[in-house]
């Protein structure tokens, strides 16, 4: 399994007052924190190790961590400025201990395989730039975009552009070769930055997760989540 960071430094603002005591990963899911269900997706596939960057209201979270007996976990800390995620990945470049990284994001439960193991077995063993988890957006629940991106028959990715929809969500889980991290000059940035260059790379690729995925990012989401789990 490739070195894994889990994003859980967010302010958590869409989640409003469940956020005001807590960082978002420690939102109750099916009676356990949000940041529970990705660490038993690590543990499903195989990871030893994982980083996770931490910022807003801290303390919950880094003592629930603590506590994890399954994974040996790394805490980045983002004080001061929020890194966001590309400034954040490359921050916590000397925790990971190697590259490509598998980046996931905290805010998600999933419905179906397990989506690291299957990120890990499709396709070639890794990406020359990155490979994005993607699922159709009929599957994507709680999700109100409007799609990310078009996939192509050689598995290249477009952006949705000026079109109205685009077939294919984000999940918030990728594997990524780091390299490019080194280009940005700004502390803080969006992977996007990297991912554009990625695209004019020709290197953005995507893979169709099977499953279903629930974006747990707003109050209104957590019923939906609940749904789908008691669904599995």
């Amino acid at each position: 399994m490739w070195p894994v960071m889990i994003f859980a430094a967010g302010r958590g603002t869409r989640m409003r007052h469940l956020t005001s005591d807590r960082p978002k990963p420690m939102v109750p899911v099916a009676g356990r924190p949000l940041v529970d269900h990705a660490l038993d997706l690590l543990v499903g596939a195989g990871a030893t190790h994982v980083v996770v960057n931490v910022h807003h209201k801290p303390a919950p979270l880094l003592a629930h961590l603590e506590a994890e007996r399954r994974l040996d976990i790394a805490i980045s800390h983002e004080r001061g400025q929020l890194l966001d995620t590309g400034g954040g990945l490359r921050h916590a470049l000397g925790l990971l201990g190697g590259s490509p990284a598998v980046t996931l994001n905290a805010d998600a439960v999933w419905s179906g395989p397990n989506p690291l193991a299957f990120l890990r077995d499709v396709g070639a063993p890794a990406p020359v730039g990155a490979r994005l988890l993607l699922v159709p957006s009929a599957q994507a629940v709680g999700h109100l975009g409007a799609g990310d991106f078009f996939l192509g028959g050689d598995g290249r990715l477009t952006r949705r552009g000026q079109a109205a929809r685009a077939p294919y969500v984000y999940t918030g889980l990728q594997v990524i070769d780091t390299a490019l991290l080194a280009e940005v000059a700004d502390d803080a940035f969006s992977l996007n930055v990297v991912w554009d260059r990625m695209l004019s790379l020709g290197t953005l690729e995507g893979c169709v997760y099977p499953g279903r995925w629930c974006d747990v990012g707003q109050p209104e989401s957590l019923p939906l989540a609940e749904a789908m789990l008691a669904d599995d």
